[in-house]
């Protein structure tokens, strides 16, 4: 009984290739997920009334950039690890 809101970061890697890497940034409210960053896509996109607002406003703002470099500063960063794993 209340709210559930949840932010889903993740790296996918399909080859050994540093091009290869995608950073998927979701946005979850009550098991739905209502906007997502897919740096293949290179902006937000939402997928309800509310997550198509947040995107628009999003796509406008600092968020965008901050967005753009996670693939460098997260994904790529650990690219080692995940394949040494």
């Amino acid at each position: 009984d209340g709210y559930f809101e949840q932010v889903v970061r993740q790296c996918r890697y399909s080859s050994k290739d540093l091009q290869g890497i995608e950073f998927i940034d979701s946005y979850v409210f009550n098991k739905a997920e209502y906007v997502r960053f897919n740096s293949t896509v290179g902006k937000y996109v939402g997928y309800t009334e509310l997550g198509v607002k947040n995107a628009e406003a999003w796509n406008k703002g600092p968020e965008l950039a901050v967005e753009l470099g996670e693939l460098e500063r997260f994904c790529k960063h650990n690219a080692d690890l995940h394949y040494r794993a």
